[in-house]
Formats: C-alpha cells, structure tokens, sequence
C-alpha cells in the first residue's frame, strides 16, 4: 500500500467525529433546554436545598434561547445551529460537572456539597466555549474570550441568588481552578492551531473551510487551500469507444489515469458523471488503478480536464473482438475482452471486496502484456465490494489471474463486433447509494453470443450484491460478464456513517437493483447494430492533489490528536484534584 493511502486512510478515520452534533437543530434546541433544566433542577434541590424551582426556570430558559441567538453572531456565517450544539454539549459538560460534585460528596464522606462545583461547572463550560468558537465556528481566540463567558455567566447568575453571586465567585480555589481551565483551553487552541506549521499553516482555517464546504455545499474556499498546495502533472485517458456504421450512435468505456474524490462537493468528487455527461450520457466511466494522490483539487481543473477530452487521438481501430473470458483463482477473479491489439481486464475480489487496487499490479501485468506484444492493455477495477486493503496473497492472485486471461486472449479468435447500450435515465430511480450518473449495461453480440457488462455511477458496492445481480441474469439467460462503480465521491446530503458515503446496494434492495439491471439489459438488447472500434488516447496538463498534501493534512490532523488527548488527560487529572 503506498504511502498516500495510509494518509488519506487515517485522514477518513477521522471523519466519524463530524458526527458528533445531532442531525437536526431542533434536537440540539430540545436537548439543551431538557439539559439546563435538569441542571438548574440539581442546582436547586441538591445543592441549595431550596425549592424555587420554577422561578429558576421562568428566568433560565429565557436566558438559555436569547443566549444562544447572540452566541450565532460571534460564529463564523452566523449559523444558528451551530450555537444550538454548541449550546447542548457545554451545559451538559456542566450538568456532569454538577452530578460529579454530588457523587464527591458520597465517595469521600464530605459534611455538605458545595456550590464550588457548580462554579467549577461554568468555567469548564466557558473554557469548552474558547476551544469550540477558535477551531470549528471560525473566531479569533481574543473573540472567543470575549464571548466565552456570556451564555455560562449568565445562566449561573439566574440559577443562583444573587446574595451568593460574589461569595461563590471570589473564592481563591474557583478563581484558581477556573482561570486554569481558561488558560489550558487557550494555550490547546493555539497549539492546535499551529499542529501541521510549516507546511499546513492553520489547522483550524482547514477544519473550517472542511466543515464550511459539507454544511452550505460551498467548496471554494477548501479548494483554494488545496490548489495551492497542488501539484501541475500530466494526466491520460483512455476510451474504447464503439460507434455503428454510420456514426449515428457512439458509446465509450472510459479509463481516466484521475481518481474521483476528494469528498463531495470539492474538486473532482462528482468526475464521474461529469465525464459521462460530457459524453452525451453514454459511457461507463470506470475506476482506473489509481490512487487519492491523482484527485482534481478543484472545479477549475475539473473544468480544464473536461475540456480536453475532445483533444484524444486515435492509436487504433477495427470491425472484430474476441469473446470474453473469465479466469477465476480463490478470490480474484479477471475478465478480459481483446479489441485488435488492446485488452481489457476486469479485476475483482466479490463478494469478499478490497481497497483499491495498488499501482504496483497494474504496472506488473503492463510489463507482462508488453512481453505478450499487446500493444495496450487497460486495467479496470471494478471497486465493486467491501473491504480492506488488498493481501499479498490476494494480490498475487490477481496477477495470476490476469496473466491466465492475457495469454487466453491471444489464443482466442476474432468476431465481427456488435454492440448496444442503454441507461437508466428514462426510469426515475432515486436512491441516495445511487449517484447522478445513474446505472447502464453494455451488450456485446459476438460469434452470435451476448455478454452484458453493468455499470453503476456509485462509491463501491454492497457485498454480495454483485452477484445476486449475475445470479439473476443467469436464471433468466443473461450473462452478466462483471458488474463496476466509477467510485464517485458524490454524495447526497446527509450521510451519517463512518464512510461518509452509501455504497450502492446499502440502502436500495439486492432484488430492486437486479431488476433494474436487467430491465435495462433488455433495452440494450434491442439496441444491438454491427459495430467498430476506436482506442482514443489524450493527456491533459492539469494540477493534481499529489501524495505529499494528504501527507501533511495526516500529520496536522494526528498531531492535533495527540496535543488533545494529553490536554484531556491534563484536565481530567485538573478535574480530579478539584473533587477533592
């Protein structure tokens, strides 16, 4: 695995914490309102012995919603959401804070239970605020000590007698313990902030323009911090396009040397279906064996590589393919068709899936056709399962499987070609593991037999799916050759997973999807004419991403990992000797 794959594996890791704050800002306003209530009812009952409890409520709550509209002032775009969860977790660190005090008293047989905790509660909650407005809601570190202490000053002054505002607050232990929690959160957010220095300049400023780009669809900002650290490198495409007779109707099998992603909507992540779109909607855009390392980083480069497709050149031509073949050895498994002079293969471990495939394959069997005289051979990957990084063993099996198809084709004879294609875009499936692009099927007619290849505009593929659509096909006297994604990072707004991402047959049913499959196989049928071919090569001169940004936002990420665990664990022993 090559190193930029261990860099964008563990930048991925961390995209679980953007989970975190709740889907709607209707919970994060319900829950906040249940959880300062609940504090003031503690407050009230456990701490004062009183029983004023609704007055407390009648001036906290008020307090809480005004509070929380001012607090989205002082966030970066004003986002009012943002000051509900913010809101939400901070009272309930203060809330456990108070509980904690309550469990001190029974734990080490203290006479009574302080207000301290309470006070100590509302520092924790004003220097959780600091950390909160300086990394993610985008203020200075002198504005977020300037609005820290508003939303847990004034709660505390509205759930305590004011006869008790000044004795509680000017004890030494609080001001002491306070004013270190303050400084910790201070001293951690410019720490943080400065994790990735020299080559990540701001570590917020990239969380920022991350999270800005996922909640408002708005990119340009992530991309013009990418781009700048972007590499200008020549990228090449390839197309086997088929075309009838009289050129009236043309489809193309795409293999572009670009990797879609980063994450939607930034860069190249829809690169699929904006090749497919600029291809007149007829075309499978396959996932070629490369890596994170090759994304587009911004729609401007995406723009000049879409434009340059027009630009190919033929490098060769003919009437005739062989029938395909199939090389199956343990779990990989090659299916390769030969057009003139230039293979296809088809690789794929399904149902037991893998990761991308590594570039050290491709470049394997590339030296071994050469030694064969294919003049090219193109290497798909069908991304089409779930998994893990590829294992040697699994690996080697590849490659044996794909030289065993190599040397199958050149022992194979030549047939008059005849193709037909059609999609989904007249059948209006919506399906949030289903990107733009839709799904299509291309038929190739060959010594008088059909084989069907399926394609879906998707980020990978339920295991098992793939072959419960074969299955399908095959019952109903279809031969399904191979089912592929393009491994586009587009993404339908809203996905809460660790991938970030639906992977298709996730969320629409294994029958629904082979129904469709075969649904459209059928219309390509009817669509079969005698047929030639063109290999059209092209290279584009574009900037991409490059192995060294995901690099250096790895390290920047995991060393602010690392700073915040050994504040936490600082704070929690802070916090324990408070208790005391």
């Amino acid at each position: 695995m090559t190193e930029s794959h261990d860099d964008v594996s563990q930048i991925q890791k961390r995209y679980s914490l953007t989970l975190l704050n709740p889907s709607s800002y209707y919970t994060s306003l319900i829950f906040s309102i249940a959880v300062v209530s609940v504090l003031v009812a503690v407050s009230v009952f456990a701490y004062r012995q009183s029983d004023d409890i609704l007055f407390r409520l009648a001036l906290v709550i008020p307090i809480l919603l005004v509070t929380q509209r001012i607090d989205a002032f002082f966030i970066r775009n004003k986002e009012y959401s943002k000051a509900l969860h913010m809101s939400l977790f901070g009272n309930a660190l203060w809330l456990l804070t108070a509980f904690a005090g309550i469990l001190s008293v029974f734990v080490l047989s203290k006479p009574e239970l302080h207000l301290f905790y309470i006070t100590e509660g509302m520092f924790l909650f004003a220097s959780f605020r600091i950390g909160i407005f300086t990394t993610t809601l985008g203020a200075s570190l002198k504005k977020a000590w300037l609005v820290c202490l508003l939303q847990p000053l004034a709660l505390f002054f509205a759930m305590i007698p004011s006869e008790l505002w000044i004795p509680t607050l000017s004890e030494p232990w609080v001001l002491v313990i306070g004013g270190a929690f303050l400084a910790i959160s201070s001293i951690w957010s410019r720490w943080t902030d400065r994790a990735g220095l020299p080559n990540v300049k701001s570590t917020h400023q990239l969380v920022q323009a991350y999270l800005f780009s996922l909640s408002k669809n708005d990119p340009s900002e992530v991309e013009s911090i990418i781009e700048e650290q972007s590499k200008p490198s020549k990228v090449s495409t390839t197309q086997i396009k088929f075309h009838t007779k009289d050129k009236d109707v043309d489809f193309r099998i795409v293999l572009p040397d670009i990797h879609p992603g980063p994450f939607h909507p930034v860069g190249g992540s829809n690169i699929p279906y904006l090749i497919y779109k600029n291809l007149d909607s007829s075309a499978m855009v396959m996932h070629s064996i490369s890596d994170h390392s090759l994304n587009l980083p911004s729609r401007t480069e995406v723009n000049n590589y879409l434009q340059s497709l027009s630009a190919g050149s033929v490098i060769n031509e003919g009437l005739t393919s062989t029938e395909p073949v199939t090389i199956q050895i343990n779990k990989a498994r090659a299916v390769g068709i030969l057009f003139g002079k230039t293979a296809i293969l088809f690789l794929s471990l399904s149902p037991h899936g893998m990761e991308d495939i590594p570039l050290h394959i491709k470049n394997e069997i590339e030296r071994f056709s050469k030694n064969r005289n294919f003049e090219k051979t193109l290497i798909v990957d069908c991304h089409n399962a779930m998994g893990k990084e590829i294992s040697q063993v699994d690996g080697e099996d590849l490659l044996t499987a794909s030289k065993s198809a190599l040397d199958a084709l050149k022992a194979k004879e030549t047939y008059p070609l005849e193709f037909g294609y059609a999609n989904s875009s007249d059948m209006n499936i919506e399906a949030k593991d289903l990107a733009m692009g839709g799904i299509g099927i291309l038929c190739l007619q060959i010594n008088n037999k059909k084989y069907f290849l399926g394609w879906a505009d998707a980020n990978n593929m339920e295991n098992g799916v793939r072959e419960d659509v074969v299955k399908h096909f095959s019952n109903n006297g279809y031969e399904l050759l191979e089912l592929c994604t393009s491994d586009t990072h587009y993404t339908t707004m809203g996905v809460r997973n660790r991938n970030g991402y639906y992977q298709f047959g996730f969320i629409s049913k294994a029958t629904d999807v082979a129904n469709w499959f075969l649904d459209i196989a059928k219309k390509a049928e009817k669509n079969i004419q005698p047929a030639s071919f063109e290999i059209i090569e092209h290279e584009t001169d574009v900037k991409v991403m490059g192995p060294t940004i995901y690099r250096d936002y790895s390290r920047a990420i995991d060393r602010s990992m690392k700073i915040t665990k050994a504040v936490l664990l600082g704070c929690i022993g802070l916090f324990l000797v408070s208790m005391l």
